[in-house]
């Protein structure tokens, strides 16, 4: 609020305090005040605003926005009109023996405390009810919406939209199957009706955006409400996250965004223990390396989310961390976010961050992922993934933390690839480190959807730019989750996690490539092999046609959780302090095939792709 307004508001409540004043001592006396309870009022004046002003003051009832107040703000209205109207009455009761108060009528102190608190209220719910009318008489080109979910989010978000100047929607009524909400009027918009009338709402209504707000539906219901707005040529569709992705369990304005493949892919959601995550996350101190990630990014705002008191991001990714360190400020405004640039690479540098900040739980996020360019790399695969892991859980374990959790992946189960079988070593040094503390867990997934550098980002960008979409073989498969999916599971998994135990996800049932990759063309609205083809390029180095969660000689053991396992992996063989070592002296003197050697000799089995041409033949940017 600008000076002149708070001016403005001051003037405004002085006038409403006289007139309260002078409008109960008019119904007190039946509307004839005789003259000398006259003279009792002009004496009062001064005494009420003198009381009721400076006490809307302290209370900062003039530097508040109300064009955004909600039950808080008008409450705080309440309490400032009691004590104004207390210092009122002890000040009446003061004077009882000067001459104008000696018969000053009790009752008008009730009655103009109800009166200051009837128009001190409504002054303000005036302006709040008319501010977004003035910020939407400046918006052009209003565009006539329709909201699909009359829940409490669609009301929260047709509420966002109403208060935020700018947007250039117009609210013309919600959708919802529930008939037993037709008809009804939420905040001032109209319940038409059912999905299956959605055809004639845009019709009737010139629809030309439609905004999905049922973050607790079935995937099932928002692919067939998608089926039908598309039905209805509507070229908009805007739609809230889902439950796991709301991470204030506020909608507002900013959380709106464009449909993506992602939201039509999605199995049912997973359903975790939040009271036990939140009661082992809540007032710790939790450290995420790798933060600028898409794993890490989205552990950062789940844990937070969960009531860490502060997070500790640590990340190489400086312009990633500087977004990163923006985003929770806006989402978490009262925790602590503290970002930290450094390389698990370099033990000092990750020791000087947990001597500092004292982390009681790690989630161990960074690595190396992408499988052909770590075919090129073996020795920078080793440096992040084994020895990155080695110099955090190091540290982990010298400052005593609680637990360490570290994010592996289904490429570690019998691995063809540098990546894979860098991760696997990496899941059996968590294992190997049996005295607790640290509780060390290490958690196994599969991919996730929509995450930076993904099949699925690449398709969307194919597929955008009219491009062949490229998959390398028909029968490639693998398993897919969204992200924030993925991280609850993990977090799930942190609690439920014995040390030394490789916990496993269930992912479902794993998905071809090739379908994923129609999907997504018809996402876009095009036939595949019709509008735009798609192109087998053959297996790259490293790639399996199948993932697996488990090795055949792993035994599956159940959690507390349904979608959670153990794996029971094998001791590692004889030699292996030796072999580890020989990969650490390869990995820091950047020797790749030394790695390779020693990557053979840890993992028996493991036959890399580039052992007989050499690395620099398998470097492909192919998708």
């Amino acid at each position: 609020m600008t000076r002149p307004q708070r001016i403005g508001f001051v003037f405004l409540d002085a006038i409403v305090i006289l007139f309260a004043l002078g409008l109960s001592f008019w119904l007190r006396f039946d509307g004839h005040i005789p003259a000398r309870f006259l003279a009792t009022l002009g004496w009062s004046l001064p005494i009420v605003i003198g009381a009721k002003i400076p006490t809307m003051a302290i209370f900062r009832l003039y530097r508040r926005s109300w064009r955004y107040a909600g039950v808080r703000e008008f409450a705080t209205v309440g309490v400032a009109c009691v004590i104004g109207s207390a210092l009122v009455a002890a000040g009446v009761f003061a004077l009882r023996t000067t001459g104008p108060f000696i018969a000053f009528p009790r009752s008008v102190l009730g009655i103009d405390f109800a009166f200051c608190l009837i128009g001190l209220g409504g002054v303000r719910l005036l302006g709040r009810a008319l501010a977004p009318q003035a910020a939407s008489s400046t918006a052009v080109a209003l565009r006539n919406t329709l909201v699909i979910g009359a829940g409490d989010a669609g009301a929260q978000l047709v509420r966002a939209i109403r208060e935020e100047p700018g947007l250039p929607y117009r609210i013309v009524g919600f959708v919802d199957d529930d008939p037993s909400r037709h008809g009804m009027l939420i905040r001032g918009v109209r319940v038409l009706g059912g999905r299956q009338r959605i055809p004639q709402f845009v019709r009737q209504w010139d629809v030309e955006v439609v905004m999905i707000a049922m973050p607790s539906a079935s995937p099932g219901v928002v692919r067939e409400t998608v089926e039908i707005v598309r039905g209805c040529e509507i070229a908009e569709i805007k739609i809230i996250p889902y439950l796991s992705d709301l991470y204030t369990g506020v909608v507002t304005s900013s959380e709106l965004r464009e449909l993506q493949p992602e939201d039509l892919l999605r199995r049912d959601p997973v359903r975790i223990e939040e009271a036990s995550v939140r009661s082992f996350l809540e007032g710790k101190t939790v450290l995420v390396t790798g933060a600028a990630g898409s794993i890490g990014s989205e552990l950062c705002r789940q844990i937070l989310a969960f009531g860490a008191t502060r997070l500790i991001a640590y990340d190489f990714n400086e312009t990633g961390l500087f977004d990163l360190h923006a985003e929770l400020a806006r989402l978490f405004p009262s925790r602590e976010a503290i970002v930290v640039v450094g390389d698990v690479r370099d033990r000092q540098s990750v020791g000087r961050t947990f001597s500092r900040f004292g982390p009681d739980v790690v989630y161990h996020a960074a690595a190396y992922k992408h499988v052909p360019m770590m075919e090129a790399y073996p020795a920078e695969a080793a440096k992040v993934n084994v020895l990155g892991t080695q110099n955090t859980l190091t540290e982990a374990c010298r400052a005593g933390c609680e637990a360490f959790v570290l994010i592996s992946t289904d490429k570690a189960v019998n691995p063809s690839s540098v990546m894979g079988a860098t991760k696997r070593v990496a899941e059996i040094v968590v294992q190997e480190r049996r005295q607790p503390p640290p509780r060390c867990i290490a958690v196994r997934f599969g991919n996730v959807l929509g995450s930076r550098g993904s099949v699925l980002r690449t398709f969307q960008a194919q597929v955008q730019r009219r491009y062949p979409v490229t998959v390398t073989d028909p029968e490639m498969n693998r398993y897919f989750m969204v992200t924030s999916e993925a991280v609850q599971l993990v977090l799930q998994a942190s609690v439920v996690g014995a040390t030394g135990d490789v916990l496993v996800l269930d992912m479902g049932q794993a998905v071809r490539i090739v379908d994923l990759a129609r999907d997504v063309i018809r996402f876009y609205g095009y036939e595949p092999d019709v509008d735009i083809p798609i192109v087998f390029t053959g297996p790259r180095p490293g790639e399996k046609l199948s993932e697996d969660l488990f090795t055949d000689a792993e035994e599956r053991d159940a959690t507390a959780h349904e979608r959670i396992f153990v794996a029971r992996l094998q001791p590692p063989a004889d030699g292996w302090a030796a072999g580890l070592e020989r990969l650490e002296n390869g990995a820091a003197s950047g020797d790749d095939a030394e790695v390779l050697d020693a990557l053979r000799d840890l993992l028996p089995g493991f036959r890399p792709s580039n052992a007989d041409s050499g690395t620099s033949s398998t470097r492909d940017g192919g998708p």
